[in-house]
């Protein structure tokens, strides 16, 4: 991981145009490409980023980020104050509770709960920036990521996002639904859901254990 503090400003051109004026701010270049600005303040949220896959060019104190949809950050730097590196090495992941890892079991076993048609292709895919939840194909064959969580916030809908650029670099898999699967959906990361163009689905995990197994709410 790289990280730089700075006096800069930013500028991003993407669905919308933003800008951050001149401040000094912590610029985090994460080993998977991920580029986030924070402020010393606003909790773990950055001020701006792109996520992985990206590519970063430096040049004469000017740094641009364009990610494979051409939305562009450009970051000026007006003062290098530091430039430091560190290998973290690998990270083995956040430990799923014991609701959640339980949830992912039961749709990878039954996976037309989620849609009629659905099959497994794989638990837990792997790819360069963790693995994929479920991987599936829809009736038409297409394939679907599925991301699982217990309660669907905001984080699980920027995860799932980053999973979705990367494999739809893939000729063979392209091009890829996403779906995030939860008891509850949080009304904030439904609205990013859908514009983003992923899909949510509510479980019931008691049902799913064995009531009425084929039930789910799609919305």
């Amino acid at each position: 991981m790289r990280l730089v503090i700075a006096r800069c400003s930013v500028d991003y051109d993407g669905r919308l145009a933003a800008r951050l004026p001149e401040s000094v701010r912590l610029i985090m270049i994460k080993a998977d490409g991920c580029v986030a600005i924070h402020a010393d303040g606003g909790a773990y949220k950055p001020l701006n980023w792109m996520n992985a896959p990206n590519r970063l060019s430096e040049e004469d104190g000017v740094w641009t980020v364009v990610n494979p949809a051409g939305e562009k950050l450009t970051i000026t730097i007006h003062e290098l104050i530091s430039d430091t590196a560190h290998e973290l090495g690998h990270d083995p992941g956040l430990d799923k509770d014991g609701v959640e890892a339980h949830l992912q079991e039961l749709l990878a076993a039954t996976p037309e709960v989620l849609e009629d048609g659905f099959l497994l292709v794989r638990r837990e895919y792997p790819t360069d920036i963790g693995p994929v939840d479920l991987l599936c194909r829809d009736a038409d064959g297409r394939v679907v990521a599925v991301e699982v969580k217990r309660r669907g916030e905001i984080a699980g809908v920027e995860q799932l996002t980053r999973y979705l650029q990367f494999l739809n670099q893939d000729p063979a898999l392209a091009p890829v639904r996403g779906m995030l699967a939860a008891q509850v959906i949080r009304p904030q990361a439904r609205a990013l859901s859908a514009d983003r163009g992923i899909e949510c689905a509510e479980i019931d995990y008691d049902l799913l254990r064995g009531i009425e197994p084929n039930q789910a709410k799609l919305f």
